[in-house]
């Protein structure tokens, strides 16, 4: 049950509404939802090959392109023009950002630093790698609290 102030809404009118609320009304077909303009083949192509060009992340169109193309593609694929393309268009995206993050992960540990740049990355991003990023410097912490020398490893006299 919907409660509180929505619309009016005029019959053939685009309205931008939030997204909890688009895919309730589709879901009733009480609309037809239309997708962001970078929801697009061209555009996403585009954005795919610029990731891949890049040593760096590159910024993406939404900061959760990845939580709007699963919601938009599971609940309204029919009103979404070449669905099927724009799924693995945004997986090819993801893979490459992903499969970045981890070499930067891996980098960042291997030369022991003590702190990481993230730009441009998704918070859904920084959550694949979180765990694995805290244990690690968990671990790297431990590493050189050990091989520094302590007040307790002096010699003492008897």
């Amino acid at each position: 049950i919907l409660q509180g102030d929505l619309g009016p809404f005029n019959p053939g009118l685009p309205v931008e509404v939030p997204v909890w609320l688009a895919i309730n009304l589709k879901q009733r077909q009480k609309c037809r939802l239309i997708p962001p303009e970078w929801m697009d083949v061209a555009k996403l192509e585009e954005i795919r090959e610029q990731e891949r060009k890049e040593d760096t992340f590159t910024p993406m169109p939404s900061p959760y392109y990845m939580e709007l193309t699963k919601l938009l593609l599971n609940y309204a694929s029919d009103n979404i023009p070449k669905a099927d393309e724009i799924r693995t268009l945004v997986k090819d995206t993801w893979d490459t950002r992903v499969a970045k993050l981890r070499l930067s992960a891996d980098s960042f540990v291997r030369q022991q630093e003590a702190h990481a740049k993230l730009d441009n990355l998704t918070l859904m991003e920084i959550n694949t790698t979180g765990t694995f990023l805290t244990q690690a410097l968990d671990h790297m912490y431990k590493l050189r609290t050990n091989l520094q020398p302590g007040e307790s490893s002096h010699s003492q006299d008897f």
